[in-house]
């Protein structure tokens, strides 16, 4: 039997809330009342072959609270006229969460749209369009409002995070709500407020005009000959992005590898230094510009996601050549093979032919399914038969 019940009534007028819709009625006044319900009823034959569950089912429909029934008239050859549900309405939003139960969070989205017009009647508009997201954030909302205001006040206040000076609210807190202040601020701030580059929780301090914590490159000069410290060879130095982009370090080449180890058992080579890398985002190394004039080496996994971050390291110097990122390296330690996860598959449009057709038979899984050989299964005999190949080992 698909008649409709009171359950279907209440998930339908559900739906309503789950979509916003009865609570952004509270603030922008356009209610979607009253609004009829869809009501599927007993057929002509049904109605004259089971009228004792038909009786029992009108009884269900017009006892129904907060609702408006419209009935018809039914003709039963034995019982006579009968009336029987045609339309069920709820007419106003204040029905319509009695029937499931939301008075009381209406309750508190109605102060929460009060706070809201009195500090920050800009974003009214927000709040009638993520209405749920809003009711979560409740216990937080004032904190959240104090804090656009405060950016309000100081626009551009190029200082770190932790030096907003707000009672009660803490770096933690403005980290931890780093997604729905953006919303806030971009419908606040002015333009000239907002960095249009930025975007994304991990730039919300670029974007709104904080101090960021510095980006920091960490690197070892492989030549003891243009070593920036006296002593030891082994120099495992960190620096932040604006200090090594003035280095003025003499090399001429350069090697970036993802592997810590690799990274500090790399052997010396003669006018060279190499870099730890951080996957995918060599933003930080764009103000180095002297690295345009070294040879740049990229020692990657040899898998889709290690030719994807060759790849984006190609944006920023397209000067880049891959290191030990060949096909006859992967098939000489198919000892060595392993599997990766999930493979990225997009086309990479910076690798040369030979890169190219290697990185296609790995998403296309021709060589063997989610195949990948990684940097740290590659022995150091190999690497330095690498170096010895470019001539420049110590």
């Amino acid at each position: 039997m698909s008649w409709t019940r009171p359950a279907d009534l209440r998930a339908q007028v559900q739906k309503l809330w789950g979509r916003g819709e009865m609570l952004a009625s509270l603030v922008t006044g356009q209610s979607p009342f009253p609004k009829r319900l869809a009501l599927k009823g007993p057929t002509s034959a049904e109605m004259a072959d089971r009228f004792d569950e038909v009786r029992a089912w009108i009884g269900e429909i017009r006892a129904m609270p907060h609702c408006r029934v419209e009935m018809r008239e039914f003709r039963h050859r034995v019982f006579g006229a009968n009336a029987v549900p045609q339309e069920v309405w709820i007419d106003t939003v204040e029905e319509a969460l009695a029937l499931i139960g939301k008075q009381r969070d209406a309750a508190r989205f109605t102060a929460l749209a009060g706070l809201t017009a009195g500090a920050q009647p800009k974003l009214l508009g927000w709040l009638a369009k993520r209405t749920l997201r809003a009711l979560a954030l409740a216990d937080e909302w004032g904190r959240l409002l104090e804090i656009v205001a405060w950016l309000e006040h100081h626009p551009r206040p190029d200082v770190y995070l932790r030096q907003v000076d707000i009672p009660g609210v803490h770096s933690k807190f403005i980290e931890a709500h780093r997604g729905v202040l953006a919303e806030l601020l971009d419908r606040v701030l002015p333009p000239e407020a907002i960095d249009p580059t930025a975007s994304g929780t991990s730039q919300f301090a670029k974007r709104y005009r904080f101090r960021d914590k510095p980006a920091r490159i960490r690197f070892r000069v492989l030549d003891p000959d243009h070593a920036l410290l006296p002593g030891s060879l082994i120099q495992d130095i960190t620096l932040d992005a604006g200090s090594f982009a003035r280095l003025d370090t003499k090399i001429s080449r350069v090697f970036i590898t993802e592997n810590e180890i690799n990274f500090l058992a790399f052997p010396p080579v003669r006018d060279s230094l190499v870099i730890f890398g951080a996957g995918y985002g060599f933003e930080m190394l764009q103000k180095a510009e002297w690295l345009a004039r070294c040879r740049v080496h990229y020692w990657g996994d040899i898998d889709t996601h290690g030719f994807a971050i060759l790849d984006q390291l190609r944006s920023q110097f397209d000067h880049v050549e891959s290191f030990l990122m060949d096909r006859a390296t992967l098939l000489a330690l198919e000892s060595q093979w392993g599997e990766e996860e999930k493979q990225t598959l997009r086309d990479l449009p910076r690798l040369n032919p030979e890169e190219k057709a290697l990185y296609d038979d790995l998403r296309d899984n021709r060589i063997r399914g989610n195949l990948r050989l990684e940097q740290e299964r590659i022995g150091f005999g190999r690497v330095a038969s690498a170096l010895s190949a470019l001539a420049v080992i110590h």
